[in-house]
């Protein structure tokens, strides 16, 4: 965690990088947009997925303070969307410090794999030992699968099982809109740390080679941290796994 922390902290701190985040922030109409925010002291990637009719999911809410409660809430304001569904991609507690928000102020009920389940239970635990207190989701929780579907219009998003950064991570792909969010899985020429509970590196490298670089090259990868980066990059230039 503290290598990641300093790597990541090192990203914020290159010219222009938040530049670059911004400009793979997706917003095309008839198909799904991406808005990132990078949120919390470990510069967690938030994603809004939402399309023309106004619809949003939204994924990995890392909110921590009040002013990034308020961007969040803001820019939904200003778009004027609706949020219809909250997702995890894994429940570590920088993916999570906003999952009670988002609950609170819009109604929507959190949606993980079952698999996730002990992980959200002990994030305040987590967040206790990095002196990132918080008040945990306790409302209503659904589980999904790899034979799950979201949906937003008539654009189905796929789910994968990509576990092995955690016990049972899934990553968010929509075909028609050509990406993936996949959560610590796979990062730009890195990947995700495997030295935490649950964690697997012969399963992230399964999930990886398995799950992921059969997706076209084309396809954007929107990472829990850091820039994204494309399928067809990582298999070229990933040095911890090739394609």
């Amino acid at each position: 965690m503290i290598q990641m922390i300093g790597y990541l902290r090192s990203l914020r701190s290159m010219p222009g990088i938040q530049a670059k985040i911004n400009a793979f922030t997706q917003e095309k109409a008839a198909m799904i947009n991406v808005k990132i925010f990078q949120f919390n002291p470990l510069q967690e990637n938030t994603y809004l997925m939402y399309n023309e009719a106004g619809d949003c999911i939204v994924v990995d809410p890392g909110c921590y303070t009040d002013k990034e409660r308020d961007q969040l809430k803001d820019f939904i304001e200003a778009k004027q969307l609706r949020p219809i569904m909250l997702v995890n991609t894994h429940c570590h507690l920088d993916h999570v410090f906003g999952n009670k928000f988002v609950h609170e102020t819009y109604g929507l009920e959190l949606h993980i794999h079952e698999g996730e389940k002990q992980v959200l239970e002990m994030a305040p635990t987590s967040g206790l030992m990095w002196n990132l207190p918080f008040d945990n989701y306790t409302g209503p929780i659904h589980f999904m699968d790899e034979k799950s579907h979201l949906a937003l219009g008539d654009e189905a998003i796929q789910v994968l099982f990509t576990p092995g950064h955690s016990p049972a991570s899934i990553s968010f792909y929509a075909a028609q809109s050509s990406f993936v969010i996949a959560g610590d899985v796979l990062f730009r020429e890195s990947v995700g740390r495997t030295d935490l509970p649950g964690g697997n590196p012969a399963v992230l490298l399964k999930s990886i080679t398995e799950q992921l670089y059969c997706l076209p090259e084309e396809t954007i990868v929107y990472s829990g941290h850091g820039m994204p980066t494309t399928i067809g990059h990582e298999k070229r230039h990933n040095p911890y796994v090739s394609g």
